[in-house]
């Protein structure tokens, strides 16, 4: 039987320079799953590419963006055991 997806993740969240992105990387050492923070991801997608998803630029496209990668990594995750 397969758990509801509400038992299989756990989300941090937290201020910035809280360790969010240290603890993610140490759960990913021992092994987890883990998921990297969306917005820094679009963030440095933008910036190596072209376009204005950046929050001090075009918070609105980035906001957009970041949902966008949420939602794929939310369907993608459905994989992980």
């Amino acid at each position: 039987m397969t758990r509801p997806i509400s038992d299989r993740f756990v989300v941090i969240s937290g201020c910035s320079g809280g360790g969010k992105s240290t603890l993610l990387a140490e759960l990913a050492r021992r092994g987890h799953a883990v998921v990297k923070e969306p917005g820094r991801r679009v963030i440095a997608e933008t910036l190596a590419g072209d376009g204005s998803a950046l929050p001090w630029i075009d918070m609105q496209a980035f906001a957009r963006r970041a949902i966008e990668v949420s939602l794929r990594d939310r369907t993608d995750a459905r994989r992980h055991e």
